[in-house]
C-alpha cells in the first residue's frame, strides 16, 4: 500500500496533521528522525514524503536530527519520490544565513544581518553593523534561539561574556539590525502547497520567543502562546481578514523558486510601512485557537494537499 510518509523529531508537533490523515482516511506511516539507519543500496517506499524537520531539534536532545533527515532526503530524492519540502528546503530551515541570500535573491528585503563567529567577532560585527539598537539570534534557530535585544556595544560585550550567553549550535551567531515597529506585532503568513492560506498578526509585547504551535501552551516556556489574565481582550495569535499584500506574490515565487511546499514567513513593519522579511519557516505549525475563530485550519489543508498528491501519483485511472 502506498502512503504518505511524515519525516519529522516531534510527535506534539504532528499528532494535528496524522488526526486530520485519520479523518480523510489517508494511510500514514512516521518516520521519527532521532535516530536511525538510511540503507543506499535499497530503494525507498513509494508514496508521498513530508518532510517538517525542525532547526531546533537539538533542543530536544535530537541534536543530530537534521543531519539524519538530510541523507533521507538525499536518498529519496535520488529515487525521484515526491516529496513535500525536501533538501533545499531543509537547507534553508536550518541557516537564516541561507534564508536570508535566498530572499534577497528573489528581491525581497531582510533586516541588515551580519553573522560571526567567535565572541569578540560578534563585538566586532555588532561595531560594523552601526546601528543604535540591534539584535542577536541563532543562526539555527526555531522558537526565537539567542534572540536579544541591545541598545550599547558595552551591554552585548556583559552579554557575550557572562553566564548567560547562549552558544548556537552551529557556531554562527548573527548581529541584526533591529526594526522599530510602531506597534508590538509580527505578521505570518502561512502557505500550503505554495499558495497563500492566511496571515497571522502576532503579539509580541511579551517577548521574542514566539510559537504558534498548541503544544508550546503546556509544554514550551519559551512560546508564550497561552492567554493569561492580561491578554484576554487581546490574543496573542490573530487571523487576519481580507489580507492583501503584494509581497504574497513574491513570497509565492520565492517559494516556488526554492522547492518549497509548506512554510510560514514571518515580516515586520517599520515606522514609515517598510516590509523587512526576517524568517522563513518550513516546519510550519498552527494556533487552534486563531484557526477556530476564523474557521480556517492549516493541517486540513496540509491533509487534503497531501491526500492530494498520493492519490494523482499512485491512483490509476
Amino acid at each position: 500500500m502506498t502512503k504518505v510518509y511524515i519525516l519529522h523529531e516531534n510527535s506534539e508537533w504532528t499528532v494535528h496533521l496524522t488526526r486530520r490523515l485519520e479523518e480523510l482516511k489517508v494511510p500514514y506511516e512516521e518516520w521519527h528522525l532521532d535516530q536511525g539507519i538510511v540503507n543506499l543500496t535499497e530503494a525507498p517506499p513509494e508514496g508521498i514524503f513530508y518532510n517538517r524537520m525542525s532547526a531546533s531539534s537539538h533542543t530536544r536532545n535530537h541534536r543530530y536530527a537534521p543531519e539524519l533527515t538530510s541523507a533521507v532526503l538525499a536518498w529519496l530524492e535520488h529515487h525521484d519520490r515526491t516529496i513535500f519540502n525536501g533538501s533545499n528546503a531543509l537547507r534553508l530551515e536550518l541557516s537564516k544565513v541561507l534564508q536570508y541570500t535566498a530572499l534577497e535573491a528573489a528581491g525581497i528585503k531582510t533586516p541588515k544581518t551580519i553573522a560571526a563567529v567567535g565572541k569578540e567577532q560578534i563585538i566586532k560585527a555588532a561595531q560594523e553593523l552601526g546601528e543604535t539598537s540591534f539584535i542577536t539570534k541563532h543562526n539555527r534557530a526555531g522558537k526565537g534561539l539567542g534572540v536579544q535585544l541591545f541598545h550599547t556595544i558595552e551591554s552585548l560585550r556583559t552579554y557575550i561574556e557572562g553566564s548567560t550567553f547562549e552558544e548556537p549550535v552551529d557556531g554562527i551567531t548573527l548581529i541584526q539590525q533591529y526594526i522599530q515597529a510602531p506597534q508590538p506585532y509580527i505578521t505570518r503568513c502561512e502557505f500550503i502547497n505554495g499558495k497563500f492560506q492566511y496571515a497571522v498578526k502576532v503579539d509580541t509585547s511579551e517577548g521574542f520567543e514566539l510559537c504558534p504551535a498548541d503544544a508550546c501552551q503546556i509544554d514550551d516556556m519559551f512560546c508564550p502562546v497561552g492567554e493569561t489574565e492580561s491578554n484576554l481582550e487581546q490574543p496573542k495569535f490573530q487571523i487576519i481578514e481580507n489580507f492583501n499584500e503584494a509581497i504574497i506574490e513574491k513570497y509565492e515565487q520565492f517559494l516556488k523558486q526554492n522547492q518549497i511546499k509548506v512554510a510560514g514567513i514571518e515580516f515586520i513593519r517599520d515606522s514609515n510601512g517598510e516590509i523587512y522579511t526576517y524568517d522563513v519557516n518550513t516546519n510550519t505549525n498552527y494556533n487552534a485557537d486563531a484557526e477556530k475563530i476564523a474557521g480556517k485550519y492549516g493541517m486540513l489543508q496540509l491533509a487534503i494537499a497531501l491526500k492530494a498528491e498520493l492519490e494523482n501519483n499512485y491512483t490509476k485511472a
